[in-house]
């Protein structure tokens, strides 16, 4: 971006003023430390000019926002146009309980709904199973068959909100109670609009939540994708998700890295099943971290569209520019939320908030102050939603589209993340023999993902413990009164209510139509066709979450990790 005679004039007064003026002050007071990085133990230097950004080709590294390579933005606009969709997590005790706090939140200002799980519904099991017992509604809410998500969605109309479900080995039940449900209430399927999870690689690298073995559980999410792309096009079958891994203690080029050749996994398999690119890859979502090192998270987010556009048309031949456009959620870091001093935690997540939209997310979760100790509060999750509401109407960030594109510092990292970010991609596909998804099939079984991320949480674990790494209430400023936040409690009737319900659903529907919807599932299966008809058949006669998932851990069996020393 600029000539040889203007660099080497820049280049000549950097070292002139390196001599002048920055040298006689490192003798005289010298700095805070002896290095400095970023929370991913990425080294910045001091001051970046135009020498360290000399290579960059601005049409084909930076471009113009909305077009490939998408650098500076996914859409032409941003938030502009519109604001990135808030959309805070809930979900806790009973349907009806989840449903009076989505009713909350939208009359706050939420312009969009997340829905929580609790365990036994993550893991594919019914309230009324011995292993729920003490978990039912605890974490998330507890939703077992049709009539919960009836009830979870009472007087909301999902023809006009847009609905995302963070669930995984399950998702596939879940997305058919949504379909469901938009028949019920006489929604077209091509109205409806969301996201699912659904991603079962990142799973077995880093969240550890599974019913089947890694392979059939990919073929699972295909057919969902495929199932997506007929009946539910508005509607994200996947949301890739490095957020997970990056809460396991990867870096940051570790969760973009690893994240995208999930993405990539599920491209290839799509691929040989017979779909388009152009017409699948739009449906594909992405799930990001934002942690506290402001600049390094938005130059991962730019150097993860950079990536995807140019990998999807050079590998994959995505011509439409709408399959080589990368879109992701974004939530703050809940690992850096300390139960020491909450409220320090509203300042944690306003920066990574920030983070997340200056790099240009298209929605955004902001963690409660309190989430490191229960479930949030409505008072916190309220200010988590002001938090948002201010920055994008109160602080500008909205109003220019990549702010912080053209800075030296940013340019920088985002090359030096996104070489990173390629490094781990192509020791992936060599992995796999030239195949990404062979690539990450085979990491997971060598436990390849698990010794990176491993290694990378200790080390920094160390320098937090040495006090290289300050952690503001923690090993730093640390003070003894009781800094405890009333806290939100789920009532141990909880339990007894949903078994309940669960109990009259069982004694209310026909026995012989489940009987008859299950065994047509295993029958789907076994004939390697699409499951995702069957499993909505199942749902509408009220066959339940554990009674469908049974029918895959039957037919594949159950998968058992092999365990990984570093």
């Amino acid at each position: 971006m600029f000539d040889d005679d203007d660099l080497s004039t820049i280049r000549e007064s950097h070292e002139q003023w390196t001599e002048e003026t920055l040298d006689p002050v490192l003798d005289a007071y010298g700095e805070r430390q002896d290095r400095f990085a970023t929370v991913s133990n990425h080294g910045v230097d001091r001051l970046y000019t135009p020498n360290d950004v000399a290579d960059i080709d601005y049409e084909q590294d930076l471009g113009q926002p909305g077009e490939p390579p998408f650098t500076r933005g996914a859409y032409p606009t941003m938030y502009r146009g519109r604001t990135w969709t808030m959309r805070q997590f809930a979900g806790f005790g009973t349907p009806s309980e989840t449903n009076d706090r989505f009713k909350y939140l939208i009359e706050n200002g939420q312009t969009g709904l997340s829905t929580a799980f609790d365990m036994p519904s993550l893991m594919g099991i019914d309230s009324d199973h011995p292993m729920s017992e003490g978990e039912v509604g605890k974490e998330g809410v507890a939703v077992d068959t049709l009539a919960d998500m009836e009830v979870l969605f009472d007087g909301i109309d999902i023809g006009s909100v847009s609905t995302s479900f963070t669930i995984n080995p399950s998702a596939p039940v879940i997305y058919a109670m949504y379909v469901a449900l938009a028949d019920q209430q006489d929604v077209p399927r091509g109205e409806i609009d969301g996201t699912l999870q659904n991603d079962m690689l990142k799973e077995f690298i880093a969240q550890k939540e599974w019913v089947i073995p890694p392979r059939p559980s990919l073929s699972i999410v295909t057919d969902t994708i495929e199932f997506a792309v007929e009946q539910t096009p508005q509607f994200h079958p996947v949301s890739v998700s490095g957020y997970h891994i990056r809460e396991a203690g990867s870096t940051a080029a570790q969760e973009a890295a690893f994240t995208l050749a999930d993405g990539f996994a599920y491209v290839e398999d799509c691929l040989d099943r017979g779909l388009d690119v152009d017409t699948f890859a739009p449906l594909l979502s992405f799930f990001f971290n934002s942690h506290n090192s402001i600049f390094e998270e938005v130059a991962k987010f730019r150097a993860a569209r950079r990536i995807y556009a140019r990998v999807m048309a050079d590998w994959y031949g995505a011509s439409a520019e709408d399959a080589r456009r990368l879109k992701f959620h974004t939530q703050t870091a809940g690992q850096s939320l300390t139960a020491q001093q909450p409220l320090n935690n509203v300042a944690r997540v306003t920066i990574q908030a920030l983070a997340g939209v200056l790099g240009g997310t298209q929605s955004l979760h902001t963690n409660s102050f309190d989430e490191a100790l229960a479930l949030p509060s409505e008072k916190a999750v309220r200010v988590a939603l002001r938090t948002q509401q201010i920055i994008a109407e109160e602080s500008g960030a909205a109003d220019i589209v990549d702010p912080l594109g053209g800075s030296f510092a940013v340019e920088t990292l985002t090359d030096e993340i996104e070489a990173e970010i390629m490094t781990y991609i192509e020791t992936i596909k060599e992995m796999g023999d030239g195949s990404v998804r062979d690539g990450v099939l085979a990491g997971i079984d060598s436990g390849y993902f698990h010794r990176e991320i491993q290694e990378a949480s200790y080390e920094y674990q160390q320098r937090v413990d040495a006090g290289e790494e300050t952690v503001v209430g923690v090993n730093a400023y640390k003070i003894e009164e009781d800094t405890a936040v009333d806290i939100l409690t789920v009532e141990e009737s909880t339990e007894q209510t949903q078994l309940e319900r669960l109990e009259r659903v069982k004694s209310e529907r026909d026995d012989s139509a489940v009987d008859a919807s299950l065994t047509a599932i295993a029958s789907a299966i076994e004939a390697g066709d699409n499951v995702m008809p069957a499993i909505i058949d199942a749902v509408k006669v009220y066959a339940t979450m554990g009674e469908i998932m049974s029918v895959f851990e039957d037919e594949y069996g159950s998968y058992q990790e092999t365990p990984v020393s570093v």
